[in-house]
């Protein structure tokens, strides 16, 4: 007889407190759940379970036996749902969460030819800078730009982009250009409420030294587009992601503020539950986000 079914009888006979019941619950008959049972027995050379004309229950072999073959039955379980469910389209409401600058300016654009691709997703994008929490949330995945947080979610890195500090020509031509780190004290600084390091900037020198420079200014905003145009219209320096500075620094409305100092780099994630199996929705949308970004970044935008 099969191995998995001597053993899916067995476990459903403890589940069910009974032949009778575990034979309706299979769909065969009582006699047929017997035979699976005793083959099982004997194969094993163990009595599993204490059979009485009133009740039926596991021996203390049984038992152990027990915990053991129901993990094996539902890891078998997993396994069928887990190849059904890769021969059939994805479908279904995705929720997902997304750093609002890359969402708005990236994310937006793009989702219609997902939408084209997979007709049965539907998606509820959630645009906010703080990192929610994806299980209790009811978050089927989320989109981050930076360091990841430690937890035991799952990240799939889709691209890169650098970070530095921007101002307009017109700035310089007002106030200067700053020569070096320290010089940053002197000028207009223009601040991103979003930053999760608060107000601080920081900043790899030449000599690999890592600096904090406080971005404390006359406008603070919490919105890296407004904080571009801020820039552009020459209100200040800003410190910004390069997906979105790249198209203004190609016109020649921003400049590098301090182009001599290291390159900053930031990982933009995919971040997923935990777990072997992956909802096929989930992985449609991260395999579509990671050949969309291929030839992105860190500075090609």
């Amino acid at each position: 007889m099969d191995r998995l079914t001597e053993m899916e009888a067995f476990a459903t006979v403890v589940d069910q407190g009974g032949f009778t019941d575990a034979a309706k619950k299979m769909g065969i008959s009582k006699s047929a759940v017997s035979k699976h049972v005793s083959s099982l027995e004997a194969r094993l050379g163990a009595r599993l379970l204490n059979r009485t004309t009133r009740r039926v229950s596991p021996t203390e072999i049984g038992l152990a036996y027990y915990d053991r073959a129901r993990r094996v039955l539902n890891d078998a379980g997993e396994a069928d749902a887990l190849v059904t469910s890769m021969q059939v389209a994805p479908s279904g409401l995705l929720r997902i969460s997304v750093a609002t600058d890359f969402g708005v300016n990236l994310l937006s654009p793009v989702l219609g030819d997902f939408l084209q691709e997979y007709p049965d997703i539907t998606v509820n994008m959630v645009l906010n800078n703080r990192y929610v929490e994806l299980i209790s949330e009811g978050f089927d995945m989320a989109i981050r730009v930076g360091e990841l947080e430690d937890s035991s979610l799952r990240a799939r890195k889709l691209t890169e982009t650098s970070q530095r500090m921007i101002a307009s020509p017109s700035y310089f031509q007002r106030h200067g250009r700053p020569m070096r780190i320290d010089d940053l004290t002197d000028h207009k600084l223009l601040h991103y409420s979003s930053q999760s390091n608060g107000n601080v900037w920081k900043i790899t020198a030449p000599s690999g030294e890592r600096r904090q420079v406080r971005s404390n200014g006359w406008l603070t905003v919490n919105d890296g587009q407004s904080l571009l145009h801020a820039c552009i219209a020459g209100l200040g320096i800003a410190y910004l992601p390069s997906f979105l500075y790249a198209d203004a620094m190609r016109q020649g409305l921003v400049e590098d503020a301090l182009p001599d100092l290291p390159t900053e780099t930031q990982g933009i994630y995919a971040i997923y539950p935990p777990g072997r199996f992956t909802q096929p929705k989930v992985r449609a949308f991260i395999d579509f986000l990671a050949a969309t970004f291929s030839d992105k970044g860190p500075d090609i935008w």
